[in-house]
């Protein structure tokens, strides 16, 4: 007999934007290491480059992103023209990368950068970097702050998608997460945006907020499909207040229970089908006609730090505080203080804080973990051969993934010649737990307490 949904719910896994998970990465990656890293690229690498900015006008309850409140615009000026000098640093260190296929602005709020700042940003990495024609160049946008003026800057420097971080519209909701937003805001945003030749846009929506109910999320999708977005997120909110202190400003008596949070994600997610959206993944939906579910289709879909995504460059470079960078040998992830990374770059060094070289296992085990998030199955044999392993190496694996199993979640198949895992209709919910069984960091970070993570929905 199955187990209790619920039970299967609340286990508490990682997201699995990257692996192994962040708190796995440690101050051995240096910027030496860094820099032999970028040196050691060639014109067969294609670049994503990413750029975080960590400000916004106010902080949201809910917010679980790495960034603060600023009033003044001399921070903003400050940071833009240090992000500058990292960007020209960064590039100085690797000659001979190649095209860059995607830029992604994310914060905080980073279309708060001065007008000329984001023109002036934008240059550098023309002047840097080979961007490629078909480059797909994104940022997160908070719809209060979208005007007109915005949305021709963002045409003009390249801008061709923008996500909109919505969560929810019903005004209590809002109130309780602080963050008042109401529909003729974002309905305006949008107006802004398109007019501007920006027309490929993305809704961030969220369940499990503060009171909401049945009613508020079914009102927040129909709000949300008679904008039309091309793809919509709808993620489970993360009440993690011991890492974002602010999170402690929401009342968690008004909380949806676990029951609660299923029972939202699954009324949501049937009104987005029902109008015609593709599911993909874990929580992303788009029309039939976007690029991400012709991606997940072809079998191109990606998973990374900005979640599922259709960018196909091979190499992460991250710029700006706190950010997260992905090459070939290992992750990177730059100070998260900002008068510490800007010392480092005014001394020519690269801002690195930690990282983490993979090992073939890693390799092994993200490649794994990436097409179960993304494509929900994954052969083994073909995998393990790519990185030199036998396929018994992931029998601790294949012993964690027996309950899943047992419950039909997912069917797993190892025999002599063959190893396949595959999540099944009903097991889709709980992908994670799939993906977490081939997780080799996580029993020993738990047991510890290194790492605290959200539940599986």
């Amino acid at each position: 007999m199955m187990k209790d949904p619920l039970s299967y719910a609340m286990r508490n896994v990682p997201r699995y934007t990257s692996y192994p998970t962040a708190p796995h990465f440690h101050d051995g990656v240096t910027a030496g290491v860094y820099a032999d890293w970028l040196k050691a690229l060639s014109p067969q690498d294609s670049l994503s480059l990413y750029l975080h900015v960590p400000y916004c006008r106010e902080l949201c309850h809910y917010c679980g992103c790495h960034t603060k409140a600023t009033r003044q615009d001399a921070p903003l000026k400050a940071y833009a023209a240090t992000l500058g000098q990292e960007i020209n640093l960064v590039a100085g260190h690797m000659p001979n990368a190649g095209p860059v296929r995607h830029i992604h602005w994310g914060g905080g709020t980073p279309s708060l950068l001065p007008r000329q700042s984001l023109i002036d940003l934008t240059g550098l990495m023309r002047v840097n970097f080979d961007l490629a024609p078909d480059l797909e160049h994104a940022i997160e946008l908070d719809p209060r702050l979208v005007t007109e003026q915005l949305a021709e800057t963002l045409a003009i420097i390249g801008v061709n998608r923008a996500s909109l971080g919505v969560q929810d519209f019903d005004p209590d909701v809002q109130k309780a997460i602080g963050r008042l937003q109401p529909y003729r805001v974002v309905k305006q945003a949008v107006e802004f945006l398109t007019a501007a030749g920006v027309t490929a846009l993305n809704f961030d929506l969220m369940y499990g907020l503060p009171g909401q109910s049945p009613e508020t999320i079914l009102d927040t999708v129909e709000k949300t499909l008679s904008l039309a977005p091309g793809r919509i997120a709808l993620f489970g909110y993360a009440h993690v207040p011991w890492m974002r202190k602010h999170q402690r400003l929401i009342d968690e008596s008004t909380l949806p229970n676990a029951a609660e949070r299923l029972a939202l994600a699954d009324l949501a997610r049937a009104e987005l089908l029902k109008a015609g959206y593709v599911a993909i993944g874990l929580d992303h939906f788009a029309r039939p006609d976007d690029s991400m579910a012709i991606a997940l289709s072809d079998g191109s879909l990606k998973r990374n730090f900005q979640g599922y995504t259709t960018d196909q460059g091979e190499q992460l470079v991250g710029f700006g505080v706190s950010s997260i960078g992905r090459l070939s040998a290992g992750y990177i992830q730059n100070m998260s203080d900002v008068g510490n990374w800007r010392r480092a770059i005014m001394a020519s060094e690269l801002p690195v804080s930690k990282g983490l070289a993979l090992s073939a296992d890693d390799r092994l085990r993200a490649r794994i973990i990436e097409e179960l998030m993304t494509n929900y199955a994954c052969d083994l044999v073909p995998a393990c051969r790519a990185f030199g392993l036998p396929t018994s190496h992931l029998n601790d694996a294949f012993d964690a993934l027996q309950d899943l199993a047992a419950d039909g979640l997912v069917r797993l198949e190892v025999g002599n010649e063959t190893a396949r895992v595959e999540v099944t209709e009903a097991g889709r919910p709980y992908v994670r737990l799939a993906a977490a069984a081939f997780d080799a960091y996580l029993a020993a970070s738990q047991a510890s307490g290194k790492a605290r993570h959200s539940a599986a929905v």
